[in-house]
């Protein structure tokens, strides 16, 4: 099947996009978690739920493609309940919505800014972790890291940030 054929097969008017971002801060005490993965640091990010920056944009990314809201609309910071909670488990529960509104995850991409710690040692990992929970083949996430050059607060080592994207297509009208 030819490329031209491909694009013909899908309705282009039934595709979305969506864009997220997240940012936390650095905090004593706490475990680093960045997509699902423990990563070994002296500090990890502040925040409600385990604060895990890349599933937390990630979320954004779908809820922004089906045009509902954001990942504090759903489970926000004010309820106990997701005090703790682990952000791959809110990152299922979002995909679950997107399905329910009729759409299907293609693909997700997205970039994670930290100056320390290295995190491309953990990028497989965390795109599996992601797939699992989107409930989508590992080929359809991307997950890329890099430093910010020492500039703002990431470079000053004060938090981590962390962008993505997402496609949607919109398999039925619910």
């Amino acid at each position: 099947m030819s490329d031209a054929t491909s694009v013909q097969a899908f309705d282009v008017s039934r595709l979305r996009i969506g864009q997220g971002m997240d940012v936390h801060a650095f905090a004593e005490g706490r475990r680093l978690i960045i997509g699902g993965v423990d990563i070994p640091y002296e500090r990890g990010l502040l925040g409600h739920s385990d604060a895990d920056v890349l599933a937390h944009a990630v979320c954004d990314a779908l809820l922004g493609g089906i045009r509902g809201g954001d990942v504090g609309k759903l489970f926000p910071d004010t309820d106990p309940a997701y005090e703790g909670a682990d952000s791959l488990v809110l990152l299922a529960r979002v995909a679950q919505v997107v399905r329910d509104a009729g759409y299907r995850i293609l693909d997700v991409d997205s970039v994670i800014a930290a100056q320390e710690p290295k995190l491309s040692p953990h990028r497989d990992a965390m795109r599996e972790n992601l797939a699992h929970a989107m409930g989508i083949a590992v080929d359809n996430v991307g997950v890329k890291a890099t430093t910010t050059e020492h500039l703002g607060f990431e470079g000053r080592k004060e938090g981590i940030s962390a962008t993505a994207v997402c496609l949607l297509y919109r398999e039925a009208d619910v």
